[in-house]
């Protein structure tokens, strides 16, 4: 069996994948409906061991929750390669924000996301974007501070994703999970994070969440909601 690549700065460790659980699209529904969410952040590890990402699954997953409960729904998923018929089968699904993390600047990708490359998470990105623009899919994207990166080299990020139209954005301070991961080169200041954010909204982001503690899902559903 296939094990998933772990990323440098991820606590998730390699394994043996389990096979899917054909009935967690209705379980999650159920768990969904029971706590009352309004909105949705569904996501998964890498699985790289199925043909197809993981990507029939997400959309299930997000068509069961939506009909049990009416909740505004936000996939955040991993690259699926940059395969576009992939993305496409999740946005078949409508949900109202796609959401795939570029992590980090161009310069530290494969140093911090190994697998991953900088270009296909912006062409998965674009693809979401243009794909979705029908059915008023918005897109989102997030990056973790203190890896090393430079001002310059985080606004080149922030201007290609402004590039593909990538409407929303968090911006977060990056936490060693064990001494087997990644250190922490900086500790970015709060009040340099509501700069960023500041400067962020300046270049055209419909919303943006920046400050130590935020992560991809941080107010998640203000955003979906459009407000800042």
């Amino acid at each position: 069996m296939f094990a998933p690549a772990r990323a440098a700065f991820c606590a998730v460790d390699r394994g043996h994948p389990e096979a899917v659980a054909i009935d967690e699209p209705e379980r999650l529904a159920e768990a969904c409906h029971r706590l009352g969410l309004r909105h949705v952040v569904i996501t998964s590890v890498t699985r790289d061991d199925l043909p197809d990402g993981g990507a029939l699954h997400f959309r299930r997953c997000v068509l069961a929750v939506r009909q049990r409960t009416g909740a505004t729904i936000e996939v955040l998923t991993p690259d699926f390669d940059g395969r576009t018929d992939a993305i496409d089968v999740v946005l078949e699904s409508r949900p109202e924000v796609f959401n795939h993390n570029m992590e980090t600047v161009a310069r530290l990708q494969q140093h911090v996301r190994r697998k991953s490359q900088y270009a296909v998470s912006l062409a998965v990105l674009e693809h979401a974007k243009r794909a979705g623009a029908a059915s008023g899919v918005r897109t989102k994207s997030g990056l973790m501070l203190g890896l090393g990166e430079t001002i310059d080299e985080l606004f080149e990020t922030l201007a290609d994703l402004r590039s593909i139209g990538c409407d929303f954005l968090t911006l977060g301070q990056y936490l060693q999970p064990s001494l087997r991961h990644l250190p922490v080169v900086r500790y970015v200041p709060p009040e340099e994070f509501d700069e960023l954010g500041r400067l962020a909204l300046k270049l055209g982001f419909a919303d943006v969440a920046s400050g130590p503690f935020v992560r991809s899902s941080y107010h998640a559903d203000r955003m979906a909601a459009g407000g800042h």
